[in-house]
């Protein structure tokens, strides 16, 4: 499938473009960039010689099939509502959106231009997250749930520019920053796809010098249990996760790149690693090849269904953390519109 890439100098667009080589799905069609030098660098790279500097141009190629897109967050909207208004199937980074609006607005237009939209969420397509949720969910390995706990949190070196007086794009309310919808957005995914919409949530950030949140505690509270939250990107935690029942606690090493899942039994006093002993593929050494496969498989098979669940989980997701933002009066200008 040609695949074209609209942000050439973020790292993440990078880890993309290798995935998607590796994953043999996909394949480097062009390279958008308001800098052309930086765009033709960056295609050399990965041998993609078509270059753009104008989004017309870019989205009226009718060589390629797909965009991925990993802009700054307040461009996400834009971006992606030309894409689909081109026909094209978007894969767009997390968080998808500034609002829910929006969201709503990028599906409804993807449905009527017949094309896929798809919320990058690396993490939810790992083998062994896919694991652990059977193991909760379809085994009741853990009989009732009695609750959850999740971290994600590393130090950035933006964080640093922040210190220093400075606004880089992920501390700025304009750009629709913060930690909540960078790196929050991990455990944030992890809990409401493993366990459904959350009946309330709460949040207790701290805030930055430039008006975003760097990082806090959130508390999502469901049926008879709660998962606590502990997201950053101006402080690192080493701490596992865990999801605790009636019949033990499941912990896994974090909410991506997930390599174990351990079985604590109550019962025996004994604890069994789990990951690699169900049928699960091996863990590749690209850590979005899992995403890049499954998102080809859906376009190429025209997987509505499985289009539609990750659909839900985008919808709550967005939900949910721009609930825990307005909380919090952590507002964009994209909130005023």
């Amino acid at each position: 499938m040609e695949l074209t890439c609209n942000a050439c100098t973020n790292w993440i667009t990078e880890s993309w473009i290798l995935a998607a080589h590796k994953s043999g799905q996909w394949k480097l069609h062009a390279v958008y960039s308001r800098s052309e030098d930086q765009a033709k660098t960056f295609g050399s790279k990965h041998e993609c010689h078509n270059a753009y500097t104008s989004l017309d141009s870019f989205f009226a190629d009718n060589g390629m099939q797909a965009v991925y897109i990993a802009s700054p967050n307040s461009l996400h909207y834009e971006q992606a509502k030309q894409a689909l208004q081109a026909k094209k199937h978007v894969i767009l980074e997390k968080p998808a959106t500034s609002t829910p609006e929006e969201l709503d607005d990028l599906f409804r237009i993807a449905k009527q231009e017949g094309v896929f939209l798809i919320e990058a969420f690396r993490h939810i397509q790992e083998a062994n997250y896919k694991l652990l949720h059977k193991l909760v969910n379809d085994e009741k390995r853990l009989g009732p749930i009695y609750g959850a706990s999740f971290t994600y949190a590393s130090y950035s070196s933006r964080y640093n520019n922040v210190l220093a007086g400075e606004v880089p794009n992920i501390f700025n309310l304009d750009f629709s920053g913060g930690s909540l919808v960078d790196i929050g957005v991990y455990p944030v995914t992890f809990a409401i796809a493993l366990f459904g919409e959350p009946k309330q949530q709460t949040y207790v950030p701290f805030i930055c010098r430039t008006g975003v949140d760097g990082g806090g505690v959130i508390v999502l509270r469901y049926e008879g249990f709660g998962v606590q939250i502990n997201q950053s990107k101006s402080y690192t935690s080493a701490a596992v996760c865990e999801v605790y029942g009636e019949k033990g606690t499941i912990t896994v090493n974090g909410t991506t790149d997930i390599s174990s899942v351990k079985h604590w039994d109550p019962v025996g006093k004994k604890t069994e690693e789990l990951a690699g002993s169900y049928e699960t593929v091996e863990k590749p050494n690209v850590n979005m090849v899992e995403e890049a496969v499954e998102f080809a498989r859906i376009v190429n098979e025209k997987d509505e269904g499985s289009a539609g669940k990750l659909e839900e989980v985008s919808r709550i997701v967005i939900k949910v953390t721009s609930d825990l933002r307005r909380q919090n009066g952590i507002l964009y200008p994209a909130d005023k519109r």
